[in-house]
Parts: C-alpha cells; structure tokens; sequence
C-alpha cells in the first residue's frame, strides 16, 4: 500500500512537472528548455513575495504565477519567435534564457537552507495505514485539478480549441484562419504558468535550489520523450510509469538512482520506439 500511495503522489508530481512542457512543444512544435527555470524562479518569486515584501502566502502565489506567465509570453514573443523553425536554434535560444536565468539565480545567493516555502498545511495523516504529509495530498489534488482545466480549457473555449486544432494539424488551422503564432504564445505562457504552479505546490517539500530546475527539466523531457512529443495524453501514462518505476527503485535499489531511471526511459524509449509510446511517427519522405 506504501508503495501504491506514493507512487501515485510521484507520478502526479512528474504530470505537474512535465505537463506544461508537453503542452508548448504540442502546440508550437518548440522545446522549452526554459522550463526548469520559470519551475524555480516560481519559487524565488513567492519566496520573495512572502518574506520581504510580507505579503499573505496566496497572494505571493498569485503575484508569482502573473508574473510567471507574463515572462513565458515575453520569451515566446521577444526570442523563440525569431528562430521558430530553426529546431536547433529553438533548443539553443530557450535553453539559454533558462540557463541565464538559473545561473543568475545561483549568483545572487540561491543555494543551500536559505531559501525553503512554507507548506499550505502543515502535518500528516494516515491514509490505509501510510503517513503522508498533508502537502503531498495537496500536490495529488492540484495536479488533478490542473489536468481538469486543462481539459475544459481545449475542449469548451474558443482559445483552447485553437491550441488543441494546431496540435492536431497546424496546415488546416492556418487554412482556418488561426494564427499559429498567437496560439504559440498562449501554449508558451500556460506552459510557463503551469511549470510555476507546479513549483509553488512542490517546492514545499523541500528547499528551493538551482539544482532542482535542472532536474526537473531532465523530468520533463524524460516524460515528454516517453509519451511521445506532443502528445498529452501520453505524458500522463509516461508520468505513472516513471513515477512508479523511481518509487519501486527507491525501494529495492537505492535512493539516489530514481533521477537515473528517467535517463534510462530516455534512452530505452529513442532506442526501441523513437516516436515514444503515443507519438506518431513521421512519414518516410518528412524524415529522408
């Protein structure tokens, strides 16, 4: 039952983590190597909110998402834009700003116990004879919750059916009259305010440090690899067996091998089905 338990809380926190990556790259055919990056500045900023502008916990948390969102659209509308098409310079130019940003983080003192969220609730309960801590119930009911807006936003409003017609088939929805870069730069702020609700629900858990953004980064593509590019549907399946395999890992193995099983489904999955378990492979003349 432990192991039940938290499996499913470590495969929704790989969903929170990954699902907004999954998201731009469906959309916009661009990696966000950025991600990992707005995932900690997220943090830093409702820290910064909280501790030194005094402001109440929510807020901090709203104020950071705005801003969160805001610089996701910015990087689309002032970088990415500039070289989409140009895959190679997409990776470099996203993975720069990311880069930049979490190096300037690391330069200004973000290491170490110093910087460390509050829970939204503290203590534990027990749940079929496991403890867990209230944060990570939080974390299993947020991510539900982001999934489910996800799903209502490209399903029954006019900007999501434009996002989900792109990622379907972008040649008919430019035929349409959708403009690709507009759904772009929607599918790049929500992926960057979903990459920062994910860390204000998890970074509680623990301290907030450079390190974790590019792990989660590493995550994000693990899963996105996993369920094939594009594919949302696939990063949710990718994320449960991800996660499951870390927790049986962490159990049987050792602790400090649940970050090389994502480097192992990388890996596993180019060599056995490139296109991931739900991606479609591109017809032959598109790869020749």
């Amino acid at each position: 039952m432990e192991l039940i338990v938290y499996g499913i809380v470590n495969s929704v926190i790989l969903i929170m983590m990954s699902v907004g990556f999954a998201l731009v790259y469906g959309v916009s055919r661009v990696p966000n190597f950025a991600h990992g990056a707005l995932f900690i500045l997220s943090g830093y900023l409702t820290w910064i909110f909280l501790n030194r502008f005094g402001l109440p916990y929510i807020l901090a948390i709203l104020l950071a998402l705005i801003l969160i969102t805001i610089i996701g659209a910015l990087l689309y509308r002032l970088i990415i834009i500039r070289v989409r098409g140009m895959p190679v310079s997409e990776i470099i130019a996203s993975f720069g700003v990311g880069l930049a940003i979490l190096e300037y983080l690391r330069w200004s003192g973000l290491r170490g116990m110093t910087y460390m969220l509050p829970p939204f609730i503290p203590g534990s309960t027990n749940i079929f004879g496991v403890v867990i801590d209230y944060q990570r119930i939080l974390i299993v009911i947020g991510g539900l919750g982001l999934l489910a807006f996800l799903w209502f936003f490209t399903t029954y409003t006019k900007t999501g059916l434009a996002l989900k017609a792109i990622a379907q088939n972008e040649r008919a929805a430019l035929a349409l009259g959708i403009d690709a870069d507009m759904a772009a730069t929607v599918a790049v702020a929500l992926g960057a305010l979903f990459a920062g609700i994910a860390g204000v629900f998890i970074l509680p858990k623990g301290n907030i440090v450079v390190e974790m953004g590019y792990e989660v980064l590493i995550f994000a593509i693990a899963v996105s690899v996993c369920g094939g590019l594009g594919s949302w549907k696939g990063a949710i399946y990718a994320s449960f067996l991800i996660g499951f395999a870390q927790i049986l890992t962490v159990k049987y193995i050792a602790s400090h091998y649940h970050f090389v099983v994502a480097l192992l489904v990388i890996i596993a999955v180019l060599i056995t089905r490139p296109s991931g378990l739900f991606g479609k492979q591109k017809e032959l003349e598109e790869r020749v």
